[in-house]
């Protein structure tokens, strides 16, 4: 099979639209996450993006393109300009594939609809004609397609968390196969507004803070600690190039990594619930499919939500398979700065798991000041750890679902 390999890195991120400066910012432990919409009757807190739409699109072309849509485009075309990918040194257009996650779609269109019909008052509501493209979740795939010109497979894949995730994996297989030479794989998620945050609510999921108290928000997520009581919201998008290694080299691209190894699997027991054997059947692919061991990986960006349930199951998934090695095995979750993108989450760890290669660094485990005694992790708790010697590792995604997605990268 065609190795693959990782050529270019595009963010629109709470840290910013900078890949490596968003990577520093994440080094230094600064959290994006803030309070949000004051008016709501519960305290709500997010990591939400600062985005100016004007480079990509005219005021004329953003008619019907939901924020989700938007910031797609952004972070794929930044992918490529980092990959030094103009359109004439690509493949033909029908060998480039768009391979993308989003768990909601648009849901700025969504709620504006919904907004529109309840100010009618019986009288007919003046719902927007373009909301149904707004919103499919598609949508931001298309919008990618259309705008780098791709004629392959444009896929769209919708399994909550693992949404980006799963899209990376199955734009790697496609490479490897030789089905295409090229794929621009990620995803994008913009969710924060009023009615998707209050049903976060509802679930009693998300992480408790101070509202009078800025700092409190800022570190609302603390995953893997004692004290930890939910995650908190994130939006949006992270794309990938990835080539077949022999493309990339005939170009004389600068491979920041390879992708050795992507774990699938479905818990198959509940629909919110996680499950540890399935999370590692998943881990077990992953390490098979690249032909190594456990203690030859030395980073795990971790799902890591923060959930009562949720952090436990996750270590018992690593203990059951690393064994012996957990205890060497370095273990963050970079949630509790940038939040949890759902659907885009998958993207934007992978790109944190490559940089964190790239740079011989890795990104802390923030807020957990206690750890909790049930998830005994080798958890990076000190920002700035320097990591020369880190030639492997993973990120992983854990969805509602059950479907659990692993992507192992590694740094010849």
């Amino acid at each position: 099979m065609t190795r693959v390999a990782i050529t270019g890195l595009g963010v629109v991120s709470p840290h910013g639209l900078d890949a490596n400066a968003m990577f520093d910012a994440l080094m230094r432990g600064e959290s994006a996450v803030r309070p949000v919409f004051p008016d709501l009757p519960r305290p709500a807190a997010a990591a939400t993006v600062a985005f100016d739409e004007s480079p990509w699109f005219s005021k004329l072309q953003l008619a019907g393109v939901d924020r989700v849509s938007q910031i797609a485009v952004a972070a794929a075309d930044l992918a490529l300009k980092h990959a030094a990918l103009p359109r004439e040194a690509r493949p033909e257009p029908g060998r480039v594939g768009v391979y993308a996650g989003c768990g909601m779609g648009g849901a700025a269109a969504l709620e504006a609809a919904y907004a529109a019909g309840a100010r009618a008052n019986g009288a007919p509501a003046r719902i927007p004609p373009l909301t149904i493209p707004a919103f499919m979740p598609n949508a931001p795939a298309a919008h990618v397609a259309l705008r780098q010109g791709v004629l392959g497979p444009v896929l769209t894949y919708s399994v909550a968390c693992s949404s980006a995730a799963v899209a990376i994996g199955e734009a790697a297989k496609a490479v490897a196969a030789g089905e295409i030479d090229l794929a621009i794989a990620g995803g994008s998620e913009a969710l924060i507004v009023p009615g998707v945050v209050q049903a976060w609510q509802a679930m009693q999921t998300l992480g408790a803070f101070d509202p009078a108290d800025p700092v409190s928000a800022a570190r609302a997520c603390k995953p893997f600690a004692a004290e930890r009581s939910g995650f908190v919201l994130g939006e949006g998008a992270a794309f990938l190039v990835l080539e077949s290694e022999a493309h990339a080299r005939s170009r004389g691209a600068a491979v920041l990594a390879r992708l050795a190894g992507t774990g699938l699997s479905c818990d198959a027991t509940h629909l919110t619930k996680p499950d540890a054997p399935g999370q590692q059947r998943a881990l077990r692919q992953a390490l098979r499919q690249a032909g190594l061991a456990p203690s030859d990986i030395g980073y795990c960006n971790a799902h890591g939500t923060a959930t009562k349930v949720g952090d436990p199951v996750e270590w018992e998934a690593l203990a059951g398979v690393f064994g012996p090695a957990l205890g060497d095995l370095a273990v963050s979750s970079t949630k509790a700065l940038h939040g949890h993108l759902l659907g885009a989450t998958g993207a934007l760890e992978a790109a944190i798991t490559v940089l964190a290669l790239v740079r011989g660094q890795l990104p802390p485990n923030g807020h957990g000041d206690a750890p909790d005694p049930a998830c005994p992790l080798n958890l990076v708790r000190t920002p700035g750890t320097a990591a020369p010697g880190l030639r492997a590792a993973i990120s992983n995604s854990f969805a509602f679902g059950g479907t659990n997605s692993v992507l192992l990268f590694v740094r010849d």
